[in-house]
């Protein structure tokens, strides 16, 4: 461990204050950070949470701690089986392609893979077995049917937990301050964060916390009460349903990461993350779950703060969404990526051009920086450390400055200060042909940078001759993709109807096309012929 751990500082969501972090196991960290619902692309909100907390993540391991990063995928919910429905789609096809999506994003923006990306419907029996302790804990109760049987609807019993509302420090029956959120300072954290959050008696739906159909269920005990089991609509297709004691059904919106959670890192765990928006209801939902079925639970919660346009969240249900696809057409993933993670992560990010030119004004400045140095230690004979060397350094090996920063509940403002002022230093060094300080100065900045998954010599910036490339490369894969799986689908329409003359003309155009289909059990798949 570096010397600089012990005095590593994170502000807890569920204290408001600024404390020192102190890790549950001496030398690692237990992270959940709540992932993608994947119903549709990523957009740029969606993103810079994902790089927020990858910078929290790479620091963490810059100070030598081991840690366990866990970031789940809601691969079903009632808009991926609405909007797969619309769409024609089988709703398990949808998920798993914008799943693809999200990940082809993620590693287009150099967010390191997490140790463990489990999905929802994987861990169904882990949900099923938390209700079932929460039942016998008389903490949640079933809804029955008109016979009595059970109906497949299960809640949680608020008034039987006396501390909901811990996390919001809200009580029932008072209402949360109005404060405007876009009017508050960086500084401000507790400021946002309480603008951003509704009331716990809140009633109707809130455009940033949509309500959940299930919770607005007149089979409820109690108004506040949440669904932890739904029954199936009649909608519903047969393959989003599971059968349990309490009847069938699906999972409701917060089980998931409680079971989740709990399933890789115990009763007790560091920390638990996620965007500002899931505070209310989710992650209170969440405490008020896990609490009640006996477990200790994330210890720290961190929670990064949106993206704006024009003071308003960047939200694809608000109209105001922007994908990675759109922002690409002028700038690269290095510029974009640093205009995600160029705040500190409480902090509002307002999304506008001049945030982009910024950071392509920063990356000339880095990258010409680099190449003077590199073309001067290479007159010199000296070779630039490999990004695997970069990483190995140390958070002691670092700036004073920059350490301060990031120790101060990752400052990110004040570690690019420092990032800068050791290149002015290194650019001096190299007008004096000062070698070992052009070495020292080029190795800090890099892996200065590396903690901010920002190091231009890195594989993940170098391992294309053209980012750009790549990205029109995955993208027209995913096109590819979209359209041979809508023939798919017309292709199985037509069988269904007895059509066989359609379904083989479409297999036969497909074939032509370079395409070879294979039918099974879980329906058809497609792959590209090989020549």
């Amino acid at each position: 461990m570096s010397k600089a751990a012990a005095t590593q500082k994170v502000y807890n969501t569920a204290t408001h204050s600024i404390i020192l972090f102190e890790p549950l196991r001496p030398g690692h960290v237990g992270m959940y950070v709540c992932g993608a619902t994947v119903q549709s692309s990523p957009h740029v909100g969606h993103l810079r949470a994902a790089v927020a907390f990858d910078i929290v993540r790479r620091w963490f391991m810059k100070l030598g701690y081991d840690v366990a990063f866990i970031r789940n995928v809601t691969d079903i919910d009632d808009k991926i089986l609405d909007k797969s429905a619309a769409a024609g789609q089988q709703w398990w096809q949808r998920a798993y392609i914008y799943e693809r999506e999200f990940t082809g994003a993620y590693n287009f923006l150099g967010v390191l893979p997490p140790t463990y990306e489990p999905r929802a419907t994987g861990h169904v029996p882990d949900m099923i077995d938390l209700i079932s302790r929460l039942i016998e804990r008389d903490h949640a109760y079933v809804v029955p049917n008109a016979d009595g049987t059970p109906s497949g609807n299960v809640y949680f019993d608020v008034p039987s937990w006396d501390k909901y509302g811990e996390l919001t420090h809200q009580e029932s029956g008072t209402q949360s301050a109005a404060l405007d959120f876009t009017t508050a300072q960086p500084t401000d954290a507790d400021a946002v964060v309480e603008a951003a959050a509704p009331s716990i008696d809140k009633v109707g739906d809130d455009k940033y916390n949509p309500v959940d159909v299930a919770d607005l269920s007149e089979d409820k005990r109690s108004p506040r009460d949440f669904a932890l089991w739904k029954a199936p609509k009649d909608s519903d297709p047969l393959t989003a349903r599971w059968d349990t004691p309490f009847g069938t059904g699906r999972p409701g919106w917060h089980i998931e990461c409680s079971a989740m959670s709990h399933k890789y890192l115990g009763d007790d765990f560091d920390i638990h993350g996620g965007g500002l928006d899931l505070r209310f209801p989710h992650h209170e939902n969440e405490v008020a779950q896990s609490h009640a079925a006996g477990w200790g639970f994330a210890h720290v919660w961190m929670h990064s703060a949106w993206v704006t346009q024009k003071g308003e969240k960047m939200s694809k249900s608000l109209g105001n969404g922007l994908s990675l696809d759109n922002v690409l057409e002028g700038y690269t993933p290095w510029i974009v990526r640093y205009a995600l993670g160029g705040v500190q992560y409480r902090s509002m990010l307002e999304w506008s051009d001049q945030t982009l030119q910024e950071a392509r004004s920063a990356y000339e400045r880095i990258s010409g920086f680099l190449d003077r140095a590199t073309e001067l230690l290479a007159h010199h004979d000296i070779e630039m450390k490999s990004t695997a060397d970069i990483s190995q350094m140390s958070a002691d090996d670092l700036p004073e400055a920059f350490v301060h920063a990031m120790n101060d509940d990752f400052n990110i403002p004040g570690a690019l200060a420092a990032i800068f002022s050791t290149l002015r230093q290194g650019n001096i060094a190299i007008s004096e042909d000062r070698i070992d300080d052009v070495e020292a100065s080029t190795n800090a900045v890099r892996s200065m940078l590396d903690v901010l998954g920002l190091d231009p010599l890195s594989s993940t910036w170098t391992s294309s001759a053209s980012s750009s490339n790549t990205h029109q490369d995955n993208t027209m894969n995913s096109i590819l993709d979209k359209l041979i799986n809508s023939q798919l689908d017309a292709r199985a329409q037509a069988r269904a109807s007895k059509d066989f003359a359609q379904a083989d003309a479409i297999r036969d155009a497909l074939s032509d096309a370079g395409i070879t289909i294979e039918d099974g059990p879980q329906g058809s798949t497609w792959k590209v012929a090989r020549s």
